[in-house]
């Protein structure tokens, strides 16, 4: 079976491919393959060249224009001819079976679109059977409508027109269709059986919960890469992996936090991120459980990334899908101590920017919209980290009253 993986040659290339279009300009293309090179870097990948092309939307059967392909492939050729090899050319959206048979055929190196890129670094980063489990459903369900383009090579060697009756009649069929069809039963076999798999998992999981007692679940969510493991250890002075990568957690992890004498469970989860699939989410959603069975959701935000907006927008719509959306929530803006802006000349009479908005001006923004559900922190540099804890300590118990209203007693009101 084919399997998505990049990382072992850590040197390895790539170019990246975006489009621009009406529903996304210039700007927005960039700051997607900004994200789509940190996805490659992720995966082991060193990003050389970008080819971006203005269009009305996709090509259905390149994805770009012939001219641009045409562009790419003289710049890997030119590449070649200066012994720098071009180990793979990444699309900034997902392909088709059909886009990749044909891209593949002109440009002859590895093809890669965002989705298989995101999937080569969950199966990187899968620690635990249950995270393993939903990758490989995961790659399955992506690669079963894919599996024509895997045996083209075969199709040309037997059956087909040449035998006489046209391709696909009956009898005459090569071997490679032949193939096709046992793999495309193998792999909707295995889809079964991960599926349940899946189902047990989850079962031992929710007898789990049940099991931790009386207490207030708090979720940590938020996008891909802003610090959520960083203020988990922080707050349950655990050593849950955290580095400046993308899906740097995979697994949800969950520890028991006290502050004054009131013990809550805090649990962490796999970051979102823009433009992933709906199998993608379906075959993970199993791992989000603590976020729909949470009492409290942290919103974590990345307030130095130029598009953290955009970012919000993405988290508060994947929660909208899981169906806690309508969840108590707070906004904690992290990265506070990383948050640059540039001086605007007082008689400057344009629209302010992302660019030239303080960071004071941004919080009694967020603060007047969002009252007492919005703080701002630097998790990595311990800014307002007690101010934290403390509206952390407010907010649980207050939960904690309302779920378990005859043992308040046990936690003392904290002032």
């Amino acid at each position: 079976m084919k399997e998505f993986v990049i990382s072992e040659a850590k040197a390895e290339t790539a170019v990246l491919v975006g489009l621009i279009t009406k529903e996304q300009d210039e700007e927005k293309t960039k700051e997607y393959l900004d994200e789509l090179e940190f996805l490659a870097d992720t995966a082991g990948a060193v990003t050389i060249k970008r080819f971006t092309q203005k269009v009305n939307g996709p090509n259905t059967v390149t994805y770009v224009g012939k001219g641009k392909l045409e562009e790419i492939k003289q710049y890997i050729a030119d590449e070649e001819d200066q012994d720098r090899e071009v180990g793979m050319v990444i699309f900034d959206d997902e392909l088709s079976a059909k886009q990749i048979r044909n891209i593949e055929n002109e440009l002859k190196v590895k093809i890669l679109d965002r989705t298989s890129l995101i999937l080569d670094i969950f199966a990187m980063r899968a620690q635990t059977a249950n995270a393993k489990t939903q990758v490989e459903l995961a790659q399955y369900r992506y690669m079963l409508p894919r599996l024509q383009r895997l045996w083209t090579h075969l199709e040309r060697q037997g059956g087909g027109s040449g035998s006489g009756g046209g391709k696909g009649s009956v009898g005459l069929r090569g071997p490679g269709e032949t193939q096709l069809e046992m793999d495309r039963r193998i792999i909707l076999q295995r889809i079964t059986l991960l599926k349940q798999r899946l189902v047990e998992i989850d079962r031992q999981k929710s007898t789990q919960r049940k099991n931790r007692g009386r207490m207030v679940r708090v979720a940590l969510v938020g996008y891909t890469n802003v610090g959520k493991s960083t203020i988990m250890n922080l707050l349950a002075k655990s050593e849950v992996f955290a580095e400046n990568k993308l899906f740097a957690t995979l697994d949800t992890t969950v520890r028991k936090v006290v502050i004054d004498n009131l013990p809550f469970l805090l649990a962490d989860t796999v970051g979102f991120i823009r433009k992933l699939p709906t199998d993608l989410v379906d075959s993970f959603k199993s791992t989000l459980d603590e976020v729909r069975e949470a009492d409290l959701l942290v919103h974590v935000v990345d307030i130095s990334h130029p598009d953290f907006e955009e970012q919000i927008a993405v988290v508060n719509q994947t929660l909208k899908e899981l169906g806690a959306a309508d969840k108590p929530m707070m906004v904690v803006f992290n990265k506070i101590d990383n948050y640059h802006w540039v001086t605007k000349e007082e008689d400057d009479l344009t629209p302010p920017t992302r660019e030239n908005i303080t960071l004071d001006e941004l919080r009694h923004t967020w603060m007047a919209r969002m009252s007492d559900n919005c703080l701002f922190i630097s998790a990595r540099e311990r800014q307002n980290i007690d101010d934290f804890r403390e509206w952390l300590y407010r907010k649980v118990r207050e939960l904690h009253v309302q779920k378990y209203p005859y043992n308040d007693f046990l936690y003392p009101t904290n002032n």
